[in-house]
Parts: C-alpha cells; structure tokens; sequence
C-alpha cells in the first residue's frame, strides 16, 4: 500500500507542475489518424524480391490481418505486435492509456491472450520534460495491469516529436485464432465501440470539444477490447479485427476482400458516438478522413457528406469488427450484453454476401 500511495502522489505531482503542457500542440498528427494511407502502404510494401516463408508463420504481412502469428509447435500461437502514433489527447497519462489500449488491441482482435509489453518511446527531450514521458508511461503501466501483463521494457530515441507505443506478444490456440480474411457468406457484422473519436480528436485540436464528449472520448479509447479473448473461443464468431486509422469502410474493405466476399452496411443502425452531428456541422473532421476516402472510396456505393466522415474516421483505439455466422448470433448477441455494451451495440449494422459486379459495400 504506501507504494502505491508514493507512486499516486508522485503523479499527483508532476500533474500539478506540468499541467499547462498540451501534448497535442508538439505533434503534426493524432493517434491512429497519423497513419500513412492505405493507398501509399500499399507501395511501401510492395516488393520485387520474393519474401522469404517459413511454414511455422501462420499469419505474415501478406495476410493484411492485425499482427503476426508464429507456430509454436505445441498447439499454441504467439502472436507478436505494435503500434505507436503521436499524441491524440493533451494529457500524459492519458496519451500512454490510450496508446497501450490501441496496441493490446491487436492481440485481442486475433482471438488471443496477451502476455507480454515492451515500449517505445520516441521524446523531444529540448522540448518537453522528462517527467511527462514519465506520465506517458506511467499510464501505460496502468492499461498494461488492467490486461493483466507486464510492461517488460523498451527502447527511446529523441525525437523531434512525441510517440509512444507498445510491442505486444500474445498467445492462442492455433484452432481458435481469429482472422479478419476467414469470413462467410451470411455473416452478421457487429462492432463493439460508437464510431467518432477522429472527429472528436480533431475539434479537440481546435478548442471546440465539449467537456462531456472528451470524456465520452476519453473512455472509448481506454477502454480495452478484452472481449475479443472470449470471442476467439466461440466457433460462431468466423472473421474478426479491430477498427482503428482506416476507419471502419478500410477495415471492412479489407476483410471483404481477404474473404472473397461483398458487404451490406445498413447506416442507421451502425453505432456511432451522438454528438457527432454538432462537430460535423463545424467541419471538423482529421485529414485521416480524407486519405482513407480517397485509397477505399472507390470500393462504395456513393454516400453522403455525413456517411463519408463518420465510415471513414479514422479510430484511435476503435472497437472489434465482428462477422459472426447466422446460427451463431443470438449466443453471440447474449454474450455482448453479459460484456455491458450499449444497447445499439447489441444489434447487427449489416452483413457479408457473396461477391457481385457492384461496389464491394453497399451502404443502405
């Protein structure tokens, strides 16, 4: 107990002596909206020289999916990891929840159970004190306790800018792993978190957020997806990923097309964060909206301004993406209310089909 007490005082502390810092005004970009665009990814990997495989690699970066997965030879996967962006909130502590929930996602988002952190700092050191890195990992180790794992080490740099992140390993049982290319036709489409934090990031940047939409924000985004451990046991649940920088049509997009099939998305019932509409009619949205629309736009039937911004807004630490066999859906459906979710999280927003000459997502 008096460690703890130490360790709360201190970040007390450092609260009260760094509190006029405002970590969103030290970097270009925010959170998962930092993210190069699928469009010029897609170059960066390109290759001319063949990849070298290994049978032992279950899941590579051909696969497109949230991690990598190695064959441990005992029945058992080890799934490995990371993520880091720049801030997307102005407090420390805050910024190193939100990145450590975003990372462990990956994990949860194979069907897996992580095990094991190691950080990744990079730090202006002449711009920013080293006591609010500290905060940022101070937060960190928060998340990473709440998941039950150890923040392990790391490795920091100076960096003109601030980013922060993890390297997350995992383990699970290679019949149960999860992947978002292993949908089916008929499948329901579920997601376990309101669209909108990109918007609500980006009007925080620009001192328009209200005070009860930074907290609607706040917990979204640290709030970890630990479901995704319990789906990856159900047999029911056949493709699965999270939703984070290319917004939900990007991640859809590429589950539709690792399955060989075409999506419906019903728009009314996707759930998306209430406020939005307010902040929409100020234009705000990230420049994240925009890149994702131009590298998947192509591959939807035609939208409205308003579907455009909230389908393809990018998500810091976003919600599971779920497709979910027909049968399956009223256990899976049970499931999510014993998890606490919001009602019109309860309830299917489309499905998968069978692939046609049109769009890949049809929007209704």
């Amino acid at each position: 107990m008096p460690q703890v007490s130490w360790r709360q005082n201190t970040i007390q502390k450092i609260n009260m002596e760094h509190n006029d810092i405002k970590l969103t005004q030290y970097s270009h970009g925010a959170g998962c909206g930092c993210k190069i665009s699928p469009a010029i990814l897609d170059k960066i990997l390109h290759s001319s020289v063949p990849a070298t495989t290994d049978p032992r690699l279950l899941v590579g970066n051909d696969k497109r999916d949230d991690a990598a997965v190695f064959d441990l030879g005992n029945g058992s996967g080890l799934i490995s990891t990371t993520d880091f962006f720049m801030p997307i909130v102005d407090d420390a502590y805050d910024f190193g929840r939100i990145a450590s929930a975003n990372a462990i996602s990956d994990v949860y988002a194979m069907g897996g159970k992580p095990v094991m952190a190691i950080a990744i700092l990079g730090w202006p050191i002449e711009k920013l004190p080293a006591e609010v890195a500290q905060r940022v990992l101070e937060g960190a180790r928060a998340i990473c306790a709440e998941a039950g794992i150890t923040l392990a080490g790391g490795h920091s740099i100076d960096c003109p800018e601030p980013v922060f992140g993890l390297s997350v390993n995992g383990l699970v049982d290679i019949p149960k792993l999860k992947q978002n290319s292993t949908g089916t036709s008929g499948c329901r489409l579920y997601i376990t978190k309101a669209l909108g934090v990109g918007i609500l990031s980006t009007a925080q940047k620009r001192g328009l957020l209200r005070s009860e939409d930074a907290a609607i924000a706040l917990k979204s985004m640290t709030t970890l997806n630990k479901p995704g451990e319990l789906f990856g046991k159900l047999d029911c649940v056949k493709a699965m990923t999270d939703v984070t920088g290319f917004g939900l049509l990007g991640h859809l997009s590429e589950m539709c097309e690792g399955s060989n099939l075409s999506a419906v998305v019903e728009f009314d019932k996707v759930p998306v964060i209430p406020s939005l509409p307010f902040y929409l009619e100020q234009n705000c949205y990230p420049g994240g909206t925009q890149r994702n629309w131009n590298s998947y736009g192509h591959k939807v039937t035609e939208l409205t301004d308003q579907q455009k911004y909230i389908l393809a807004d990018p998500q810091t630490s976003g919600g599971l993406l779920v497709a979910v066999s027909p049968e399956g859906a009223a256990e899976f459906e049970a499931i999510l209310k014993q998890q606490g979710l919001a009602d019109n999280q309860l309830v299917p927003f489309g499905w998968l089909e069978a692939p046609s000459a049109g769009p890949l997502i049809k929007v209704i």
